[in-house]
C-alpha cells in the first residue's frame, strides 16, 4: 500500500487520535488468543527489538478515516518499544510500516472477517491475513491466507510455515491461564510447538526440582555409604570384642588347667 501524501505538518500523531474504537470484544477469546501470541513472541524473540504485536489496538491508515482494529496483528521491521509511554496506537504514517500478519477471531456476530475486513487487509497490502473461527465444527477453523497479486489466496496444511517471520502457526488443544481447550501457538519449522510462558516457568519449576531431588539423592547415597562404612568398623570392633574375649576366655582356661596340673598343650 502507498500511503496518502499529506503536508508533515498537518498528519496527526497518535496522541493525536482516538486510540479506542469503543467497539468491546464480543468474548474472551477475542482478547486471550492473541494475547498467548504476543506473549509467545515476547518469549520466542526474547533478543529481538524489531517487531511489534498490537491486541485490539487500532490501526489508522488514513488521517482522515476511522482507525481499522483487528483483534491481534504483527509487524516486523518497527521498533519493539517507540517511547516510556508505549504505543496508544498503530499509525501508518509515523511506522512506514504496514502489519505483516493481521489475526481476526470469529465470534457469533460476525464483523466481516470473511468480506469486508479481508477486502480491507488486502487494500492495505498486509502479506498474511489469518482467521480463527472456534464456532465451525465442520470447516477448518484456522484459516491462514497470503495476498498473491493483490488476491488473498489460502494456504494448506497445519501449521502454516510463514517464511517472511520464519515462523509457523497452527492450533493445538492446551492450558492457557487454567482454561484448557484449542489454542493458536507458533511452531518452529519442524513442525513443534513453541511453548508458552505458562508451560516455559513449569518446565523451568521442574527442572529445578529434579536438580533438587538429584542433589537431595546424592545426599542419601553419600550418607548410605558413610553408614555403611561405619558400619562395617563398627563390626569389626565387634569382632575384634569377640576374639578378645575368647582369647581371655582362652588364657584363663589354660591357668586354670595348670593349677589342676594338666598341661593344656598336651589335650591338643
Amino acid at each position: 500500500m502507498h500511503l496518502k501524501s499529506y503536508p508533515r505538518d498537518h498528519l496527526p500523531s497518535a496522541q493525536d487520535l482516538p486510540d479506542s474504537d469503543e467497539t468491546p470484544v464480543d468474548n474472551e477469546l477475542q482478547d486471550l488468543i492473541p494475547t498467548l501470541l504476543k506473549a509467545m513472541l515476547a518469549s520466542i524473540w526474547s533478543e529481538r527489538m524489531d517487531w511489534f504485536f498490537g491486541v485490539d489496538m487500532g490501526v489508522y491508515t488514513d488521517p482522515n478515516q476511522p482507525a481499522i482494529v483487528p483483534d491481534g496483528f504483527l509487524s516486523i521491521g518497527v521498533p519493539r518499544i517507540r517511547d516510556e509511554g508505549l504505543r496508544l496506537s498503530y499509525v501508518l504514517w509515523e511506522e512506514q510500516q504496514v502489519p505483516t500478519l493481521v489475526l481476526e477471531v470469529v465470534s457469533k456476530t460476525r464483523r466481516g472477517e470473511y468480506s469486508q475486513k479481508k477486502q480491507q487487509y488486502a487494500q492495505l497490502g498486509v502479506p498474511y491475513y489469518v482467521i480463527y473461527n472456534p464456532l465451525r465444527t465442520q470447516q477448518q477453523r484456522l484459516e491462514v491466507y497470503q495476498l498473491q497479486e493483490g488476491q488473498y489466496q489460502l494456504l494448506s496444511g497445519e501449521p502454516v510455515w510463514l517464511p517472511e517471520l520464519n515462523l509457523g502457526i497452527g492450533s493445538d488443544r492446551g492450558t492457557y491461564q487454567g482454561i484448557t481447550r484449542e489454542w493458536l501457538y507458533w511452531y518452529d519449522e519442524k513442525g513443534d510447538r513453541y511453548p508458552t510462558p505458562e508451560e516455559r516457568a513449569e518446565s523451568a519449576e521442574l527442572e529445578l526440582e529434579s536438580e533438587r531431588q538429584e542433589k537431595e539423592l546424592e545426599r542419601d547415597r553419600a550418607d548410605l555409604q558413610q553408614q555403611r562404612a561405619e558400619g562395617a568398623e563398627l563390626e569389626l570392633e565387634r569382632q575384634q570384642e569377640r576374639a578378645d574375649r575368647a582369647e581371655s576366655d582362652l588364657q584363663q582356661l589354660r591357668e586354670k588347667l595348670q593349677q589342676l596340673n594338666i598341661d593344656p598343650d598336651a589335650l591338643l
